[in-house]
């Protein structure tokens, strides 16, 4: 499984016009801010985990359990080099700005969930999932642990309890068991599964584009410190994702993929992270936005730099 770039940058044009009309709708008023965030949580709880689940193979193979396992010790490593290194650049010595916490989370955790879903599953098809999954696990597990952490500085049992008790590990988790032990749900069941799983890739660019319609452009691209929060992580993300997965000899398409999901804008879940935990949500959002920007210049780039 390689990329052919004509089919990929048909891939993006085709999330564009999709987060267009979502930025279309959200100029119309068309979608509001309550909707918005019943969507989202909707597409974190229910649309997304439906997703995971049916991403796994009806019949297993060592191959498939394989660019599982790859996937997720891919993610493992990503994401603890990527702690290390925000925590470098976004030190108090050197980063002295209020944005402390939101910098190291912008940095560290990308739109993997919203974005990496539709964008894998179009250019790879349903193969390519299977080691996307791998990784999300990993992704997800540091986002509800050290991202929340972030915000918090503290440790709770209400901590692990969100983290156990989140629907896209579980649903990953019952996908593996699944896929291990070869039970089949009933066909009504996984007809289901598979129906919901399918509005994923549209609600999800649609929220996207609904964000950038709230946005104040002229104004968020004149803050150049959130700018270069934005580069950096566009930019370093791929690079050490690259570095990583090409250091442990996987295959080239775990190396794509992966490489593919770092290279993605900042997570739109910042914002809901700093509104719930009392960080900058004002200024989170923005970074948000300006990541999702950029992101349409650099994404390309490091795909014809990499794998051109």
């Amino acid at each position: 499984m390689g990329i052919d770039l004509k089919t990929f940058y048909f891939s993006l044009i085709t999330i564009a016009i999709i987060v267009i009309l979502g930025y279309i709708l959200g100029k119309l008023h068309f979608i509001g801010k309550d909707t918005n965030r019943d969507v989202v949580n909707l597409l974190l709880s229910v649309f997304m985990p439906a997703a995971l689940l049916s991403a796994f193979p009806s019949t297993y193979s060592k191959d498939s359990l394989s660019l599982f396992s790859q996937g997720f010790i891919s993610g493992f490593l990503v994401m603890l080099v990527m702690i290390l290194v925000s925590r470098i650049l976004f030190s108090k010595h050197i980063f002295k700005g209020e944005l402390g916490y939101e910098a190291k989370f912008a940095f560290i955790f990308n739109n993997a969930t919203f974005l990496g879903y539709p964008l894998i599953s179009t250019a790879f098809g349903q193969a390519g999932i299977i080691p996307y999954c791998g990784f999300i696990v990993a992704f997800n597990i540091a986002l509800f642990s050290y991202g929340v952490w972030l915000f918090e500085r503290k440790i709770t049992p209400k901590f692990f309890k969100e983290l156990i008790l989140n629907p896209n590990i579980i649903a990953v988790a019952l996908g593996a068991v699944l896929f291990l032990t070869q039970i089949e749900l009933p066909d009504p069941i996984r007809n289901a599964v598979s129906y919901v799983a399918s509005a994923t890739t549209p609600l999800s660019l649609i929220c996207i584009g609904y964000m950038l319609s709230r946005a104040h452009l002229k104004a968020v691209l004149k803050k150049w410190r959130l700018a270069i929060i934005a580069i950096l992580q566009l930019v370093l993300a791929p690079v050490i994702t690259y570095l990583i997965t090409s250091a442990l000899r996987f295959p080239t398409e775990v190396v794509l993929i992966c490489t593919l999901i770092q290279a993605l804008p900042t997570a739109t879940s910042l914002g809901l992270f700093a509104e719930k935990y009392g960080g900058n949500q004002s200024e989170s959002s923005e970074l948000v936005v300006i990541s999702t920007l950029l992101s349409a210049i650099s994404l390309p780039i490091i795909v014809l730099i990499f794998f051109g």
